[in-house]
């Protein structure tokens, strides 16, 4: 391709609205447009990037013995409520009728059209395992589209889904799927890691997710530097240090005026934060609901929803909200609390003897104690793991990084095909359920995230296999007739040995040619001066090294072949 006939151009200064490494380079490459708050249209040279990661994946996918299917995006809504998640994604789902009003959804995923595909065709054990996937758009309502194509509201993504006859099977799949993920991200240059993770509204029993890091990232992950468990900050378990053992000691009502934080409690009554309980009030789908946890920890909501059942709406209460039930805020108390859920964290049981709001204005209560002073309807994990917390394998503490979530992989179990009726007879004839995998990857974030990971301050340096081009040839001086000729002619030997050349023939200045070859970051960059054709010789450097080598012109093709599979 020339860059005379390319569509798309190169800005000299980086766009006001970009934050993050990656937007600024795509929007500076030439290589996305915007069309509106998180809607993407890919120009040439973002596509033909996106095309060889789908390609990648194809390969990938089709080894593991996956088969290639494409799903309707359309789909009636009845399907999602049968399956609960209408009211799961909330906002997130866009929702539209057809003209006889009836409701349809633009899937975000697509569990349950193919549980139902799945429901129609398998009619035996003989017909199982299964692995399909699809490549193809998804939208999602995002209600804070960031950064470019990591976070986005229309994007193209793989989605594979495995049937098997048991959890042995499913095991055996979810393997295969990880290993062809790694696979993946080895293949397009990317260094991620495996981590625990939430499955959100997808749901089933376990999930990873690969992650890149990067100070870009929006997720939080915990990292044990020891023995290398990994979790992203939403999913981590990590050890509660107890507090000292004490006889339990009788209720005593204390005067605190004017006190509204834990950390004030604690300095005024001269204890520590961890013996103290701290009250933090949610609705829960229009639920007020008192969560009790130990003073030196903070909630972790995504448990906490998980806690209660995957409401599709939490959030901390208002002021007004917890007033209406009669409870004084700074002051309130699961001691003597009736007609309100109570969900504690299990670190209420890791000590005694603590200090509690006594649900009087500047008042607490020391020495209460779970068990003999209030009741809790819910005792389970609901704390934040963060730095310098224990690791639940060693106990030593832990690191914390910021990283993209490049990938998702999901053992949903039998969740959509108990609801959805996907059922298979064995060989006595009696029923079971289908048991479910899912696995995703989406592209332009992948892409995304590599230039995040493969960047200096000049502009991208993409990895080989997912640059849209091998080779930058730059020509400079087209005036001089010599120079053109080498030039011409080395663009089309290149072209004939199927090595995929970006031929900048514009009457520019040597500099912005060297800053947009720059800036696209192609692997091999091939200068014809007339310097250089004096000697007899074209100048070639690879994008991620600093120096600069010259080659005879008739060996060029030859090194860069070389050079390319190396």
């Amino acid at each position: 391709m020339r860059v005379t006939e390319l569509f798309g151009k190169t800005l000299r200064d980086d766009p006001a609205e970009a934050e993050l490494v990656s937007h600024k380079l795509m929007i500076k490459a030439g290589m996305i447009y915007q069309v509106g708050t998180g809607l993407y249209a890919y120009l040439p040279l973002a596509w033909r990037s996106l095309r060889k990661i789908e390609q990648i994946i194809r390969e990938e996918m089709d080894a593991a013995g996956g088969q290639e299917i494409r799903l309707s995006i359309v789909q009636p809504q009845e399907i999602w409520d049968e399956s609960g998640r209408t009211e799961a994604y909330g906002p997130d789902l866009f929702r539209l009728k057809d003209r006889r009003e009836r409701p349809l959804v633009l899937a975000p995923t697509h569990e349950e059209l193919l549980t139902n595909m799945v429901k129609a065709n398998v009619h035996s054990y003989r017909d199982l395992p299964l692995l399909l996937y699809q490549i193809h758009t998804k939208f999602r309502d995002e209600p804070r589209p960031r950064g470019g194509l990591i976070r986005v509201r229309e994007f193209d993504m793989k989605d594979a889904y495995s049937f098997d006859a048991d959890e042995e099977g499913l095991d055996k799949n979810y393997r295969k799927m990880v290993q062809a993920y790694k696979n993946i991200y080895s293949r397009c240059g990317l260094d991620v890691i495996m981590v625990d993770a939430d499955s959100g509204a997808i749901g089933g029993k376990d999930s990873n997710e690969f992650i890149l890091l990067t100070d870009a990232g929006e997720d939080t992950i915990i990292l044990c530097p020891n023995c290398g468990y990994a979790a992203n900050a939403e999913k981590a378990l990590f050890t509660k240090p107890r507090t000292e053992a004490a006889d339990e000691l009788p209720l005593e009502e204390v005067e605190t005026p004017g006190i509204k934080t834990i950390e004030a409690l604690a300095e005024h009554l001269g204890v520590s934060t961890s013996q103290t309980l701290k009250a933090v009030f949610y609705m829960a789908d229009g639920e007020l609901v008192f969560v009790v946890i130990r003073g030196d920890l903070d909630v972790n909501e995504v448990k906490l929803r998980n806690t209660l059942g995957g409401v599709a709406e939490l959030r901390l209460a208002t002021p007004e909200e917890v007033a209406a039930q009669g409870i004084v805020a700074g002051s309130a108390s699961p001691v003597g609390l009736d007609g309100v859920k109570i969900v504690a964290d299990d670190s209420i049981e890791l000590g005694s003897n603590f200090v509690v709001g006594a649900n009087k204005p500047d008042r607490h209560l020391r020495n209460a104690n779970h068990g003999r002073d209030f009741k809790a309807d819910v005792i389970t994990d609901i704390a934040l793991a963060r730095e310098g917390y224990a690791c639940p394998n060693c106990g030593d503490p832990f690191k914390t990084s910021r990283g993209i979530e490049v990938g998702h992989v999901f053992k949903l179990g039998t969740k959509y095909s108990d609801v959805l009726g996907a059922f298979y007879p064995d060989q006595e004839g009696n029923q079971h359920p289908v048991v479910m995998g899912c696995y995703g990857i989406g592209l332009g974030r992948l892409l995304a995230a590599a230039i995040e990971q493969h960047n200096d301050d000049k502009g991208m340096i993409l990895p080989a296999p997912i640059a849209p081009y091998d080779v930058s040839l730059l020509s400079l001086n087209i005036e001089n007739e010599e120079v053109v000729k080498v030039a011409e002619e080395l663009y089309e030997d290149l072209q004939k040995e199927r090595i995929e050349v970006l031929f900048d023939d514009r009457a520019d200045s040597a500099g912005v040619k060297f800053n947009d070859a720059d800036l696209l970051g192609l692997p091999l960059r091939l200068v014809v001066s007339p310097r250089n054709i004096k000697q007899g010789v074209v100048e070639i450097k690879r994008r991620s090294e600093q120096d600069a080598t010259t080659v005879p012109i008739a060996d060029v093709v030859k090194t860069v072949k070389g050079m390319l599979s190396a």
